[in-house]
């Protein structure tokens, strides 16, 4: 099991925290109160620093409760949280929905994933050997 750092950066941060034993993800809580009006993007600041290891990043991603009652969701999901990251995770958000939409200190806002990851080496070549059924087509070409 891999063990992320985390910092409050003051007294309204809360630690992610798993709804049940088996959840992928942790909910990333507000340490801020707010309010998103429709079509509103901003960044929701979680009051935490992380410490994440090299060979691991953090998706940040939507809570699907917001995303289907509110149509509150995460902008860029996933957002990356790289390990040389260090400053204050942020969420921004989107309020897709027809209501203003409160979000109060506490308030789950995301659930970020710990994902361990490969770091590549990228080799330029002149063509791609690899021969495929599909071979270079996408964007629907087997049917929407």
């Amino acid at each position: 099991m891999v063990s992320i750092g985390i910092r409050l950066l003051n007294d309204k941060a809360q630690m992610p925290r798993q709804a049940t034993p088996e959840s992928a993800g942790a909910d990333l809580c507000s340490s801020e109160s707010l309010i998103l009006h429709p079509s509103e993007i901003r960044l929701v600041h979680t009051g935490l620093q992380m410490d994440i290891p090299k060979g691991y990043h953090i998706e940040v991603r939507s809570r699907s409760g917001l995303a289907a009652k509110y149509g509150v969701f995460v902008l860029n999901s996933p957002g990356t949280v790289d390990s040389d990251y260090t400053g204050e995770i942020g969420v921004i958000l989107c309020n897709a929905g027809k209501e203003p939409f409160n979000i109060d200190v506490g308030d789950r806002i995301a659930q970020m994933v710990v994902i361990h990851h490969e770091v590549p080496s990228f080799t330029l070549v002149n063509e791609i050997q690899k021969d495929t059924e599909r071979g270079s087509g996408g964007f629907g070409h087997t049917g929407v």
